[in-house]
């Protein structure tokens, strides 16, 4: 009898688990549609989700080790240092079954260029467009930018933390 009341137990539970695992879904909530970025992601129960550390560019020269960079033009400018980081967060997701066009959140560091003295926003929304909104990945996120006085190094113009969501593979 024992069982018996074990399977069953068993067998409703799976079934509880079947609906939401069904119908983890992540919603782009975009007022304007003509905007860079969206106003909100929802992300429902069961949804797989990625969370990615603050993730920094590479030099421009691949072959060259960080620890021998010694200029920003070894780095390259803000919308450089942007694409550079995003093809980093793009090899990480990717690595784990990601894509792209899963990420819902951003959050952006971005110190000002010493050349300048001004943080880049246009050099950042420019690398930033060749990653959302094209025609291999038509979705964008919910991000945030902030200007902050330095990075961990001194030719680093950019930090970027992602967080990506997708429903679960069957």
């Amino acid at each position: 009898m024992l069982n018996r009341y074990l399977v069953a137990a068993a067998a409703a539970t799976a079934m509880l688990a079947l609906p939401a695992a069904a119908s983890a879904q992540v919603t782009r909530i975009q007022g304007n549609p003509q905007a860079l970025i969206l106003d909100a992601a929802e992300v429902s129960a069961g949804a797989d989700m990625i969370y990615l550390s603050g993730q920094l560019p590479s030099p421009i020269d691949a072959a060259k080790p960080m620890a021998e960079v010694t200029s920003l033009e070894e780095m390259g400018d803000t919308k450089t240092q942007t694409i550079s980081t995003l093809s980093k967060i793009k090899t990480i997701l990717e690595a784990r079954g990601y894509a792209m066009s899963d990420l819902i959140k951003l959050s952006l560091f971005v110190a000002a260029d010493p050349r300048t003295g001004r943080m880049d926003f246009a050099g950042v929304n420019e690398g930033f467009r060749e990653f959302f909104k094209t025609s291999e990945n038509p979705n964008t996120v919910a991000r945030s930018t902030f200007q902050v006085a330095a990075l961990v190094g001194p030719h680093f113009l950019i930090e970027i933390e992602a967080i990506a969501a997708k429903a679960p593979a069957s």
